[in-house]
Order: C-alpha cells, then sequence, then structure tokens
C-alpha cells in the first residue's frame, strides 16, 4: 500500500461530511482518515455483539467495506458515525445469528494463564497489575450483559453518545434507551460499575487501528 499522501494536520478539522465527498470525488486515499477517525468507536459497537476478536476485526473490515460500496448513499443531513454503526450492526448481527456461540457469556472471569505475554503487566508497580485486573474483570462483566442492552451501555456509557444519537443508531425511542441503559447498569456490581469511566476499556490500539485500515485501503485500491 503506498504511503499516506494526505496532510493529517491539514486534514484534522475536516469535517467528514467534507471527507465523504473528497472520496466520492476520487481522492480514495481520504477514506483512510474516516477509518481511524471512527475506528475505536466501530471496533466498540461491534464488541458488544461478537466476543471472538478475529471475528470483530473481520466484521470491522467488512463494515468499512460496505460502507465504501454505500458511500453515495450517505446523507449529509445525519452523522457519519451514526450511519457507520447502523452498517456495522447490521454486519455483527448477521455474524451473530450465523454462529450464536459467539454470543454466549463466558463462564468465568478471566485465565490469566491463557493471556499471551504481550497482555501481562510486570509484576511492578502493584498499582498497575490491579488496574489492569479491574479493567479485564470490568470488561468480562460487560460481555455477561445481554446485547440488546449491552449495545445501549456501550454507546451511551464508554462511547459517551448522547440518547439522541443513541436513538438515531439503534432506531429505539428515548423511553427504551433510558429502560434499556438502566437493566445493563444493574447487571453490574457495584464496584465494577465505578471503573466504566477508565477510557481503555475495550481499546483498539494502534497496531491494530493500522491493520484495519492497510487491510481495506488495500482491498479498495486492488485495480478492477
Amino acid at each position: 500500500m503506498q504511503a499516506t499522501n494526505y496532510n493529517l494536520k491539514e486534514t484534522g478539522t475536516t469535517s467528514d461530511a467534507e471527507i465523504v465527498n473528497r472520496v466520492l470525488a476520487g481522492e480514495k486515499e481520504m477514506y483512510e482518515l474516516l477509518m481511524r477517525r471512527h475506528n475505536q468507536k466501530l471496533y466498540r459497537v461491534i464488541r458488544s455483539y461478537l466476543k471472538v476478536e478475529n471475528e470483530v476485526e473481520d466484521a470491522m473490515q467488512d463494515t468499512y467495506l460496505k460502507a465504501y460500496e454505500k458511500l453515495f448513499q450517505f446523507r449529509h443531513d445525519a452523522q457519519f458515525s451514526t450511519w457507520l454503526i447502523r452498517i456495522g450492526i447490521n454486519v455483527a448481527l448477521a455474524r451473530w445469528r450465523k454462529d450464536k456461540k459467539l454470543a454466549e457469556a463466558p463462564s468465568d472471569l478471566i485465565d490469566y494463564d491463557a493471556l499471551p505475554p504481550s497482555q501481562i503487566m510486570p509484576m511492578d508497580p502493584e498499582k498497575i497489575i490491579i488496574r489492569n485486573e479491574a479493567k479485564l474483570l470490568l470488561e468480562r462483566a460487560i460481555d455477561a450483559i445481554p446485547e440488546k442492552y449491552k449495545i445501549v451501555y456501550t454507546l451511551r456509557e464508554l462511547e459517551e453518545m448522547s440518547v439522541q444519537e443513541v436513538m438515531e443508531c439503534l432506531e429505539l425511542t428515548e423511553s427504551n434507551v433510558k429502560i434499556r441503559l438502566y437493566r445493563a447498569k444493574a447487571l453490574l456490581k457495584d464496584n465494577l460499575y465505578k471503573l466504566t469511566n477508565d477510557s481503555k476499556l475495550f481499546e483498539f490500539g494502534n497496531t491494530r487501528c493500522d491493520k484495519i485500515v492497510f487491510t481495506v485501503m488495500s482491498r479498495l485500491t486492488e485495480p478492477l
């Protein structure tokens, strides 16, 4: 894949709608910027339905490819993130229905022996270890919430989207959003719920972000 030929600083304040217009006008490489902007949010959304990481990444790639194919259908009176999330949810649900085993709640909290070395914190300092363990336990606790509550919780609490935005993404009424959010919170233990302001939950790091961007952009730049 060729190196990015746009300036990130120059495009940092460019709106999603403007980027969409530029992509449709032929600046295909600008699609990378949209992906990098929304990778974290899309990951958390799809992660609300699928628990196998490879499945999540495949679903993200499918979402971006479908969104690119339908980019001309994007209505500029809506937010691109909302439009993208709807596509992502449909992709995730299709995969979930295909294999419902992916949506089964875990039987244990965490198997530390199964963690790769890169995810094991050093023994020192102790506070870092405790924080990391708490994060893992909280992610597991959220995973155990039924999908229809978890997606509302993810969008509202982790992504800090407004109730109106959640309503638009999930096509729910305001009362349904509030009820599902209340039930989601009720399913979490109080001591775990206090940790939900940690922005590193379900973090989609730079390396994984680069992998998704590279794969999708490579597909888009393949000769017809």
